[in-house]
């Protein structure tokens, strides 16, 4: 066949590439491709490197929440703790106990100045109250074996017991066991 002959069989796309010089296919669209493929390699990456690093922060923030939540239950304890230690305090008989403690007494009966200067009441110096009677120890079990004479049973009233009477310090009554709330010790102090 002819060259002319040839020309006529031929598709459109090879008369094309017979035209151009018949180099194969064309560079121009090859050459355009690549950067469109770089292009989305590089959004790609870009997408899961900003995701890590998202998800790197909300796991930062994660930790660091739960943090701040327990430190939030401890000064909460501690918080409660303290306004018990506040009530204990504060209660009636335990401040009566701790002035008593300090050597202060009752007061006497209260005056009152009016507007006008004029006093209203009389004035009375604030007295101690006798000191508490003396707690004699009960003598101690002998080791003969025999008991100690019981009390006798006349409905009356019965001492204390000897170790009530031993844990008070020298000179000192101590408070009757359950008399008023007793401060608790504070946690982390």
């Amino acid at each position: 066949m002819t060259k002319a002959g040839k020309v006529a069989t031929l598709t459109r796309g090879q008369a094309a590439r017979l035209v151009r010089g018949g180099r194969g296919p064309a560079p121009a669209g090859g050459a355009a491709r690549m950067p469109f493929v770089l292009l989305v390699v590089a959004l790609l990456g870009g997408g899961l490197i900003s995701l890590l690093l998202l998800n790197s922060a909300l796991n930062e923030g994660s930790f660091q929440l739960s943090k701040l939540k327990r430190e939030t239950t401890a000064l909460t304890d501690e918080e409660q703790a303290l306004q018990r230690d506040v009530d204990a305090y504060s209660a009636p008989d335990a401040l009566q106990r701790r002035a008593h403690e300090l050597g202060l007494v009752p007061g006497g009966s209260p005056v009152f100045i009016g507007p006008d200067g004029k006093v209203a009441g009389t004035v009375s110096t604030a007295e101690a109250p006798p000191p508490p009677p003396p707690v004699t120890p009960s003598p101690a079990p002998s080791t003969s074996g025999a008991a100690p004479a019981a009390p006798a049973a006349s409905g009356g009233a019965t001492s204390p017991p000897p170790a009530a009477a031993q844990s008070a310090p020298s000179g000192q009554a101590g408070p009757a066991p359950g008399t008023g709330p007793q401060p608790t010790p504070t946690p982390g102090r």
